[in-house]
């Protein structure tokens, strides 16, 4: 019961902070400290509720990023090809960078003070950014250029520092770069979807030895996880279309205080 108990929390947790701008990594860092749970079965179960919101955005977006199903036609294939194409080259600054400096970063910056700094931080940009009121010139998927994607991704690395958001982080790039704020939020789910697949996949690899015997918490916080991301998608795309991202910048400076509260105390 208290291992279903958990799996219930994080995957809400999971579903709820993935794909807003506010840091899933940062808060399951928060709450697994204060529930204590830890250890590699712990990095493994993050694998799985990651699986869980990557499902859900691909199944809310799967007519934007299936081709040749769903009813998309020859032109619309042609247009969702196009758009994996950009997505591809996204992605390739997070997947080396990754790669060259993933452990040292799981190693040395997975603590509350790297989490609070970075959600301040961040949250003082995103305000500073939607302040500035930027014009927008790149409103469809089309518009936007190889070497725009490229630098969106390039932002992307900032997030391999917890508490950063790898949404926030493409979200701001992307708006920096022209990016209308739906389309900056929309690209940004787009990235999401291989970015975490290949970091679940590394991570499954490297702590699949704490797989036996868990079977049954893993599959519920995946599908709390789903559930959850699914209905926050829906919700968040919604509300990116008629207000701005004021906020989450808001919530995570105030959330970054608190959090150093009980550590300057």
């Amino acid at each position: 019961m208290h291992n279903f108990f958990i799996a219930v929390i994080l995957g809400i947790v999971e579903g709820i902070t993935e794909f807003l701008p506010i840091s899933s990594t940062g808060h399951l860092i928060i709450v697994n400290n204060f529930i204590g749970f830890t250890g590699d079965f712990a990095k493994l179960f993050e694998v799985f509720i990651q699986i869980g919101a990557i499902i859900a955005a691909l199944w809310y977006f799967r007519k934007k990023l299936i081709p040749y199903a769903f009813g998309n036609g020859v032109e619309e294939s042609t247009n969702i090809l196009t758009t994996w194409k950009k997505i591809i080259v996204a992605i390739i600054p997070a997947l080396v960078l990754g790669k060259l400096f993933g452990d040292a970063i799981d190693a040395h910056l997975f603590n509350p003070t790297v989490v609070a700094v970075a959600l301040i931080i961040g949250g003082v940009i995103l305000i500073w950014v939607e302040r500035k009121q930027l014009n927008a010139s790149v409103r469809d998927m089309m518009q936007l250029s190889y070497r725009t994607a490229f630098f969106i991704g390039l932002i992307q690395c900032l997030a391999l520092v917890p508490g950063t958001s790898r949404s926030a982080a493409t979200i701001v790039g992307a708006l920096l770069l022209g990016l209308a704020r739906p389309l900056a939020a929309e690209f940004s789910f787009f990235l999401a979807i291989p970015t975490l697949t290949a970091a679940s996949a590394y991570s499954l690899l490297k702590y699949h030895d704490a797989l036996s015997g868990n079977v049954g918490t893993l599959a519920v916080g995946t599908i709390v996880a789903f559930i959850s991301a699914l209905f926050v998608i829906r919700v968040f795309m919604n509300y990116i279309s008629k207000k701005n991202f004021i906020p989450f910048g808001w919530y995570r400076i105030i959330l970054g205080l608190l959090i150093f509260l009980p550590i300057l105390f």
